[in-house]
């Protein structure tokens, strides 16, 4: 028999029932994701190309090299992660304190206000690698989940990825016929013979696919971001709506969903919350860095050999979701040791109110990103080197670790968190501290 409670039972998780570990974790990755998503914010289709814009040589090229060893890609699992964490754990609770169908509710209309503040990120905040919406379409399948053992969580998230790994070659197989066929239309030409239709069709196609990110797209995809709010919304809006409508098929699936339930895994086996010796979390960063490094040099290094090709970006594809998975372990473990450390107390202090007001400081790199980059603001965008960028993040976060725990000294939650609570549950949680 379900037992049913009084919504007046049913609040907003209290500061005493939150797991610190998690706090500064989703803090560190907080941060860290902006230092992928700031080349989304501040360069043309230069976000992993970085020949097209941004600079490939010098400080530039390191830059892009590291941040592809330890971010791309990882930041985003460990968000993904943390997120089926989050939302088990906010199940749990809530069927803890006996709301018996009513956390279903509460859970589901949570998850249909993420949707809708990613929509509004994305469209309205001008930002394309928009992430809320995603989460949120995956957090509808979470549920089914929640209650299945660690062991088989992570199977099929496991199974996921290799779901993802099958469509990736398929992707690369097709690529590298196209490519096969440029190159015989390329040599058909260069002595003097007429292509065939089937060749035409594929070098046209393969020129039309260049041309996107040529020196001349490129600087009209500037000139547009540097125009005014409304203008900048209507040259984006497309790209939004094409993101949301294919990339929940193609890729959140394998690259989201599957790192949500690797992450309830993790819970449940109690990793994540730092119940676990030190020595488990020093042979979690022992296997995941070794392994995850190897295979995101082995990718990196296609891509320089073949001077940024697009057949390489292709390839490299090929063991994407493993790098990034085991460069991600690598960072749970550290991230988990930092925190059971008993030195740096006061920055992991910030951390932690950082990753508490995680929404609303996530939104915020948009709204900052918006003013410094678009001609909403100073216009910068396209202006900066890659590596001039990071001069952004630095900013971003020496503020954020400065405001967060300022803010969160007079409030119970960030403001979207708090609005975000209200609009779940429908009654007003405290927000101002007596």
């Amino acid at each position: 028999m379900i037992t049913q409670t009084s919504n007046a039972s049913l609040t907003p998780i209290q500061t005493d029932e939150r797991v610190t570990s998690l706090d500064v974790m989703r803090g560190i990755v907080l941060c860290g994701i902006l230092i992928m998503n700031i080349n989304g914010f501040g360069l043309a289709f230069g976000y992993n190309d970085p020949s097209v814009l941004g600079g490939d040589t010098g400080l530039n090229l390191y830059t892009w090299m590291m941040s592809n060893l330890f971010f791309e890609g990882t930041m985003r699992a460990l968000f993904s992660l943390l997120f089926g964490v989050g939302m088990f754990i906010f199940l749990d609770r809530l069927l803890k304190k006996g709301a018996g169908i009513n956390a279903a509710d509460i859970y589901f209309r949570r998850i249909s206000w993420l949707l809708v503040f990613g929509l509004i990120h994305g469209y309205l905040l001008l930002w394309v690698g928009e992430i809320l919406y995603n989460y949120a379409l995956m957090g509808f399948l979470v549920y089914s989940f929640r209650n299945m053992v660690p062991k088989k969580l992570l199977i099929i998230g496991l199974l996921l990825m290799i779901i993802g790994t099958g469509w990736n070659y398929y992707d690369y197989r097709q690529d590298d016929k196209w490519f096969a066929k440029v190159e015989e239309a390329d040599l058909a030409l260069a002595s003097g013979q007429e292509l065939t239709k089937d060749l035409k069709e594929a070098k046209d196609s393969w020129e039309k696919r260049e041309s996107k990110t040529s020196p001349e797209a490129t600087e009209k995809f500037i000139e547009e971001m540097q125009k005014g709010y409304f203008s900048v919304l209507a040259h984006l809006a497309p790209i939004n709506y094409d993101f949301n409508v294919n990339e929940p098929y193609r890729g959140d699936l394998w690259d989201v969903l599957s790192m949500m339930l690797i992450g309830i895994a993790l819970f449940k086996w109690g990793i994540l919350s730092g119940e676990k010796s030190s020595s488990v979390y020093w042979l979690i960063v022992g296997i995941g860095y070794p392994i995850g490094i190897a295979i995101n040099y082995y990718e990196m290094k296609l891509v320089l050999d073949a001077q940024f090709s697009t057949l390489s970006f292709s390839e490299s594809n090929l063991t994407y979701y493993w790098g990034r998975f085991f460069v991600a372990m690598g960072h749970v473990g550290l991230i988990i040791l930092f925190c059971k450390s008993p030195f740096f107390g006061f920055l992991k202090t910030s951390l932690a109110a950082v990753g508490k007001m995680a929404l609303t400081n996530y939104l915020m790199h948009s709204v900052i990103c918006m003013f410094v980059f678009t001609g909403v603001g100073f216009g910068l965008f396209g202006q900066l080197e890659r590596f001039e960028l990071l001069y952004v993040v630095f900013s971003i976060w020496v503020f954020q670790l400065i405001i967060s725990p300022i803010w969160l000294k007079y409030f119970h939650f960030g403001p979207v968190e708090w609005i975000w609570r209200r609009l779940s549950y429908m009654q007003k949680p405290p927000f101002r501290k007596v």
